[in-house]
């Protein structure tokens, strides 16, 4: 198991109520730290609240819709009145539309771009506010992609919008350097998770897994050492990375 000592902070991952998303809030959990825990589907909060207490940590659910302004502004105030002010946000929010472009609509298009590209911005703009104020540094993990620095067919509006982030993450991180908030982004590879997992282990899986130089699709546990090297001290000295965990893909894209 990587380890980190994140005792005493206080975390807010968007997105949390599955996949990516609530492994995060369990390994910052397991670290020490007390995590909000913000999705706009609040069910599925309340079982991972109690998982994060068997963890050692302590989960504060939160309904949030990262589209919308003043849902976000009210978790942050609701997350900084019980835990204090989140020093590690992670951005992690997002949806995606698996369609030829000829085939996606306006709307379709909005929808991906608003809360993947949009909805970061809003979220990490709360977030350092209410950091610079409280005079607190902070650190902002962006989750990108892969597909945000290299291109692939059927994900127009996805690749787009995580390419927007990862240059968003470089000028974020220019105008906060000088307040000791840090701004980075994580882009994973292919991760296997509930969502995904019928396609990458089936037929066409198998084939793209070829192109995987390490052979093989990542598990959300390969994410924990990157995750936690952005929200520790360890990476006190990096903003404006991005930082690729693929095992290999994008080096041969």
């Amino acid at each position: 198991m990587i380890q980190a000592d994140l005792s005493g902070r206080v975390a807010l991952v968007t997105g949390a109520s599955s996949g990516l998303g609530r492994h995060f809030a369990l390994t910052l959990a397991r670290a020490g730290a007390s995590v909000a825990i913000a999705a706009r589907r609040s069910e599925k909060l309340e079982a991972l609240s109690e998982e994060l207490s068997v963890e050692g940590g302590r989960g504060l659910p939160l309904r949030m819709d990262v589209t919308d302004r003043s849902a976000i502004e009210a978790a942050f105030a609701h997350a900084q009145t019980e835990l204090g002010t989140p020093t590690i946000i992670v951005n992690n929010a997002g949806v995606t539309i698996d369609a030829p472009s000829l085939e996606q609509s306006e709307a379709d298009w909005d929808r991906v771009v608003d809360t993947d590209l949009k909805g970061a911005w809003m979220v990490a703009c709360e977030a350092a506010r209410r950091l610079i104020e409280a005079e607190k540094g902070g650190s902002i993990i962006n989750i990108a992609s892969i597909l945000g620095l290299r291109g692939s067919a059927r994900l127009a509006a996805y690749g787009a919008a995580k390419a927007g982030l990862v240059n968003l993450t470089s000028t974020l991180a220019a105008e906060w350097a000088r307040h000791d908030i840090r701004v980075n982004a994580l882009c994973p590879g292919y991760i296997v998770t509930d969502l995904n997992r019928d396609f990458l282990e089936g037929p066409g899986g198998e084939k793209l897994k070829k192109r995987v130089p390490q052979r093989r699709f990542g598990h959300v546990q390969d994410l924990d050492g990157p995750l936690l090297l952005l929200a520790s001290d360890a990476s006190r000295w990096m903003t404006g990375s991005a930082l690729v965990v693929d095992g290999g893909h994008s080096a041969v894209l």
